[in-house]
């Protein structure tokens, strides 16, 4: 036990850094609930939930029709160059038939004249 105090005498003295500690801090109020025997905290009043709710809700809505009114006319301009693409398609073939129906009228007239 001597040697205990003699070596700490003769050991020079150097600060020795605390570690560094974090103490747990509570704000007033709830300090105050804990030494009161469990206060609950005053109610927060719910300030623009209502517009927020409203708010979220027309935002939704806006980008639901958008993409509603986008898909919509996407699908309008595809039917719409498909049916073009027919009628083009059903136009060729009615002048096709025409021509064939004429030659046709025309072979049945040489017919008819060499049969005269």
């Amino acid at each position: 036990m001597a040697s205990r105090i003699l070596t700490r005498a003769l050991l020079p003295r150097v600060a020795i850094p605390a570690p560094a500690i974090r103490n747990l801090t509570t704000s007033a109020v709830r300090n105050n609930a804990a030494v009161a025997g469990a206060v609950p905290l005053p109610a927060r009043k719910p300030v623009g939930a209502l517009r927020g709710g409203l708010f979220g809700f027309f935002f939704g809505s806006t980008l639901a029709g958008a993409g509603v009114y986008y898909y919509a006319v996407q699908e309008y301009k595809t039917s719409n160059e498909l049916l073009t693409e027919d009628i083009y398609a059903l136009q060729h073939s009615v002048e096709r038939l025409s021509e064939y129906i004429t030659a046709m009228e025309q072979k049945m007239e040489l017919l008819e004249k060499k049969k005269r």
